[in-house]
């Protein structure tokens, strides 16, 4: 056996000990139980000791196993700190994070969670500008709604908009009938994503079983989140909206939720969106890391 794997295969009795069982530090370390029972009969034989003893129930150290036991855990943590440290080494070893974000996700979900990543991360300074997805060549990520990109870039799912219809009471009081039903929609004003399909628009919506598919021509069609938001929250018609824009106004009673029963498609996924040739940088990887971890909980409210 090559002494080079010695310390690997402490590192897997070490493991196996603290874990009670092979098949359990087979899958905290991501390999085949056979490649752990390898690793420790490997290490036996180097040794020239057995380590431990095995039941169907249990595992039992031999005496040489005790007094080694607390060697092996030595590498482990060795290995972790100098997994730790490498880590904060990639962090370190360029200056400010360049982050490009969409205006309305921007202001709505990556503002509150920067000053965390900063506390989390202080040795990463970021430079965020907000602003149209047409300059993310010039940032190291983007965040942005939907995920198309070339072969030169990689797009990270964050997570999906849910969606709701609502209005202003004022509208609703002033139109004369909430809707009870989708086909109620059609005598009201809609205010809609601008889904480039012309001025007819399919809206499909769903509850529990039951579908419904109503072809609309919105008063209004845009492409920006915010600027249909302010169009709704003025009374000028029932808006489809990503649910996370309306939660304030809901709180407030300024905005009311129109068919709650019924649910409109998951928006366009809120993807970060970075070059290739950074997909093992450090600073990227935490911070998008970061972002997948947080900003579904802050969709979902």
């Amino acid at each position: 056996m090559s002494q080079i794997w010695a310390p690997a295969q402490m590192a897997t009795f070490a493991k196996v000990v603290d874990l009670n069982g092979f098949t359990a530090a087979a899958r905290a370390l991501k390999v085949p139980k056979a490649s752990v029972s390898r690793a420790i009969a490997e290490l036996e034989t180097a040794l020239g000791l057995k380590l431990m003893t095995r039941t169907t129930r249990r595992l039992k150290l031999t005496p040489a196993g005790e007094q080694l036991l607390p060697h092996c855990r030595a590498i482990v943590e060795a290995v972790e700190r100098v997994r730790q440290r490498a880590a904060e080494l990639g962090l370190q070893r360029q200056g400010p994070l360049r982050v490009l974000a969409d205006t309305t996700y921007g202001r709505v979900l990556l503002a509150p969670l920067v000053p965390r990543f900063l506390e989390r991360f202080p040795q990463v300074p970021l430079e965020v500008e907000l602003g149209e997805p047409e300059r993310e060549a010039e940032f190291d990520v983007t965040i942005r709604a939907g995920g198309e990109v070339g072969a030169d870039r990689i797009a990270k799912v964050l997570g999906a908009p849910p969606a709701i219809l609502c209005a202003s009471p004022a509208y609703l009081q002033k139109s004369g009938a909430i809707p009870a039903t989708p086909e109620d929609l059609e005598r009201h004003e809609l205010l809609m994503p601008d889904a480039g399909a012309g001025p007819i628009q399919v809206l499909r919506l769903a509850n529990g079983a039951r579908r419904a598919e109503l072809s609309l021509r919105p008063k209004l069609a845009v492409n920006d989140p915010a600027l249909l938001h302010a169009a709704v929250a003025a009374g000028l018609g029932i808006g489809l909206l990503p649910e996370f824009l309306c939660r304030a106004g809901i709180a407030a009673q300024k905005l009311k939720r129109v068919l709650p029963d019924w649910t409109p498609p998951e928006q366009a996924p809120l993807c970060a969106i970075y070059p290739a040739a950074l997909a093992e940088d450090q600073r990227v990887l935490a911070l998008v890391d970061f972002l997948a971890a947080n900003v579904v909980p802050a969709l979902k409210g």
